[in-house]
């Protein structure tokens, strides 16, 4: 097992009065950035912007003692960094899956093609996709336009999930045209990733590249967007709705391009007549295009709780990668928006700000502690591979090996041999295949980054938790041992539908 161990209590990286801090047990190291990784923003102290320290500490600290699942987040106002943060084993440098935000990054595309005279608002949808219509086109469908697409108002019954259409490999075009327009488009709003989808698929057919080949060089390579992954789907046709990974600077960025009326760095990368009319209430009091509305700002919001919000007033941004359920998704936001008047009030000493959030910050971190890292269980179980009775997750066989303080599950199902190397009352980084998309929104990557610690809850449970770093999960695995029998548990802390899987069970192998 070649992965790395890691041993240190990292919690959270925190920037305030212009520096980083990488806290540590009994030290704090200072740099520009985090961790040495540039993302190119400027940095300035709260008070350089007229924010309260204290005001931004009590906010924090709330977050904190509410127990919010923040993976990072990033605060700015005027396009200066003034506070930010990641929860061990969250890193800056690190790509996050956003589900729902990477609508907004859609909608960038549509201004940008709209500015180019590839379409109009006003053209009706089915005049691009001729070819893919259903034998019958009814008076609604024929009537919705592009702009319907953009406030969610198609005319469909209900939402539409990106996890309904991503097991289908044929054109999800022709998916869009058989869902049923039982509304007259634009008179109700219904909230769906199908009319995203159906965007960035005008995006390919009026430009000839996907949304993703056509942002590339018009909006992610000019704001120093790197990294970022935006599979496409059948077609070769973005999704359009989900599936962007990127960074939560580029979440920033995102917000401070919109914050600056489409501006960049001199340049205007989005018309800035487009800029403001994503805000406008096309939908009153709820919605933009593809932006939500909130009281005195706008927002990417994705699921499980990706974040962009801009205040235009005040001029703050800020960003956030977490995994929320909608109940506490709704509870952040109301202390969110409690605490942004008093933060951008201008008042508050800051003199004692750096050592307070070394206190508060000194242990905090995603991952709980591990349970006991021995058991007498170990030896009798180590190298064994157990014959997994028929189950819905087509898992045949799992096999558990242990020494010098470390683990590796392997896991056999139809689609392959998985292997997961995990710590024993400590954490491994690496990555796997064992990913598991009934749990993960119907996400199923070849390879997932992962760190993974185990423990023994009682001598007969081995428990391994899987933090996927680039993603919203964490999984819970339970193996219960009990003579040659094996009860195998998998639960996740975030999901679109079931949050754990049947119980699977078996036999240790002759």
């Amino acid at each position: 097992m070649t992965a790395h161990r890691i041993d240190r209590r990292a919690a959270m990286t925190l920037l305030v009065g212009g520096c980083s801090a990488i806290l540590l047990p009994g030290r704090i190291a200072l740099a520009a950035h985090p961790a040495g990784f540039d993302d190119g923003l400027p940095r300035a102290t709260p008070a350089d912007q007229g924010m309260a320290t204290d005001a931004m500490l009590a906010f924090l600290t709330e977050v904190v003692d509410r127990g919010f699942e923040f993976h990072s987040f990033m605060l700015a106002r005027h396009g200066a960094v003034l506070a930010e943060g990641y929860w061990w084993p969250y890193r800056a440098e690190l790509p996050h899956m956003t589900h729902s935000l990477t609508k907004s990054v859609t909608a960038t595309a549509i201004g940008m093609a709209l500015a180019e005279g590839r379409f109009a608002l006003t053209d009706k949808v089915v005049s691009f996709f001729e070819a893919e219509l259903p034998p019958v086109v009814s008076e609604n469908l024929a009537a919705m336009t592009i702009e319907d697409l953009l406030t969610m108002r198609t005319g469909h019954a209900g939402e539409t999930s990106g996890s309904v259409w991503r097991p289908i490999r044929t054109s999800w075009v022709a998916e869009f045209f058989k869902i049923p327009v039982v509304h007259r488009p634009g008179t109700t709003f219904v909230y769906t990733s199908a009319a995203t989808y159906m965007l960035s698929a005008l995006i390919s057919k009026t430009t000839g590249r996907n949304t993703y080949d056509y942002l590339k060089p018009r909006f992610f390579q000019p704001l120093g967007i790197s990294g970022e992954e935006w599979a496409a789907g059948p077609q070769d046709i973005t999704p359009g709705a989900n599936g962007l990974s990127w960074k939560v600077a580029d979440s920033l960025k995102l917000g401070i391009l919109h914050q600056q009326e489409g501006r960049h760095a001199g340049r205007q990368i989005v018309p800035a007549d487009w800029v403001r009319a994503v805000h406008q209430p096309h939908v009153p009091g709820r919605y933009g295009y593809q932006w939500w509305l909130g009281p005195n700002r706008y927002q990417a919001i994705g699921l499980f709780g990706q974040y962009s919000y801009v205040f235009p007033d005040s001029g703050v941004v800020l960003a956030l990668m977490s995994a929320m359920t909608r109940p506490r998704r709704t509870e952040w936001e109301e202390v969110l928006d409690r605490h942004m008047p008093m933060m951008v009030a201008g008042s508050g000493s800051g003199s004692s700000a750096l050592p307070r959030l070394r206190a508060l910050t000194d242990s905090l971190r995603v991952n709980a502690p591990l349970a006991a890292a021995t058991s007498p269980t170990a030896a009798r179980i180590s190298g064994k591979t157990y014959a997994i009775a028929p189950n819905v997750d087509a898992v045949d066989a799992i096999r558990i090996d242990i020494a010098d303080g470390k683990g590796r599950l392997t896991l056999r199902d139809d689609r392959n041999e998985h292997r997961v190397d995990f710590g024993l009352g400590g954490w491994i980084e690496g990555s796997t295949s064992l990913t598991g998309h009934k749990l993960h929104h119907e996400y199923q990557p070849n390879s997932m980054r992962v760190v993974a610690g185990g423990g023994w809850s009682d001598p007969a449970t081995l428990e391994i938790i899987l933090q996927f770093t680039e993603t919203a999960f964490q999984d819970r695995l339970r193996l219960r041992f009990d003579g040659d029998s094996l009860a195998y548990d998998r639960s996740v802390n975030v999901n679109s539908g079931d949050l754990a899987r049947p119980t699977l069970t078996g036999r240790l192998k002759a």
